[in-house]
């Protein structure tokens, strides 16, 4: 669960699906929702800080996330609640102690986004600094220098995870996204709404993902004052990437048999998807990309282009985004 999201990894998988960053003997353990550290009955004379149900903010590590509450239990004369980080696999799911929630309230949310902000200049300054060696520094040995790389990594923040899963994972990509805070929280609340609520996306969306990239490329054309060829070329990547991972990659559970109902064989999904997958795409570009050989000139390029499409997302969010869902029967449009 890192700064970003769903947004420094991958598109938080629905309910009882598996997920690589899991730590898989934790959610075993905790798979009968029973707190590690024993049992007991809640002491029903004194009320608990949280309800059941109730939506709050949770600390894990340096950053505040957002929860739902999902049992409460008196354990060793103290509240322990159990909690769900919205957004993510419930393999995420585990017992805090009330010091680690907060009510959520306009000042908890500022509070956790100026955290969020803090995070991200902390991650910039180190990676310059681990980029740009001091002139005066000693050149150390191979082995001094491969020591010096580890100890100068940090943990993300993100539920405890072993090692060994670490290294199941495939190499890092140098390709970085920094997601606008408003746009991470589009990602937490599309979740909710699919895998929490039982909501589509209605179907076909206007404006669809080729509306986008087109609305785009007219934005740039304009304030270029001519039309860049790099950037139709990323465009039509974008394109081919989202309608090969679609239903691969980008896809809750629930949502395959509406996909099954409206993508057919000449049917191409940017045509019947919006910027709510969309967005999930870009949460999972860093590890698709991560298997392409680039140049690091072009791979900065790349980044600086993604990150200009996300802010044109943000800017025009009220207009590619819907605020709310439908219910899966009505998550199609009849024709």
């Amino acid at each position: 669960m890192g700064s970003s999201n769903p947004s420094d990894g991958a598109v938080p998988k629905e309910e009882g699906e598996d997920e690589e960053m899991a730590n898989g003997d934790a959610a075993e353990a905790e798979a009968d929702g029973s707190p590690s550290d024993g049992s007991g009955s809640p002491d029903l004379s004194t009320p608990p800080p949280f309800s059941e149900g109730e939506k709050v903010l949770a600390f894990h590590g340096p950053l505040i996330y957002e929860a739902k509450i999902q049992k409460a239990e008196v354990l060793e004369g103290k509240w322990k609640f159990f909690v769900h980080y919205l957004g993510w696999n419930k393999n995420w799911d585990e017992w805090v102690a009330v010091d680690r929630l907060l009510k959520h309230t306009k000042e908890n949310v500022a509070k956790q986004e100026e955290l969020a902000k803090e995070s991200q200049l902390q991650e910039k300054s180190k990676s310059r600094s681990s980029q740009k060696p001091s002139k005066t520094d000693v050149k150390p040995e191979k082995e001094d220098a491969k020591n010096q790389g580890s100890k100068g990594k940090k943990r993300k923040s993100v539920p405890p995870s072993e090692e060994k899963e670490k290294e199941k994972k495939p190499q890092e990509s140098p390709l970085m996204l920094q997601f606008p805070l408003t746009l991470k929280k589009q990602l937490v609340d599309d979740a909710e709404f699919v895998t929490q609520l039982g909501k589509l996306v209605k179907l076909p969306r206007s404006p669809n993902v080729d509306d986008i990239l087109k609305k785009y490329l007219e934005h740039r054309t304009k304030k270029d004052g001519m039309i860049n060829e790099s950037v139709s070329e990323i465009l039509k990547g974008l394109r081919c990437y989202f309608d090969k991972a679609l239903p691969v990659l980008l896809l809750y559970n629930k949502e395959k048999a509406q996909y099954n109902d409206m993508v057919k064989e000449d049917v191409s999904p940017s045509t019947i998807y919006g910027a709510e997958h969309l967005l999930r795409l870009f949460v999972k570009l860093p590890e698709l990309l991560s298997h392409v050989s680039m140049e690091e000139e072009a791979l900065t390029k790349l980044q600086q282009r993604l990150l200009d499409f996300l802010k044109f997302m943000q800017k025009n969010q009220s207009l590619f985004f819907l605020s709310s869902y439908d219910t899966l029967k009505g998550a199609v449009k009849s024709e």
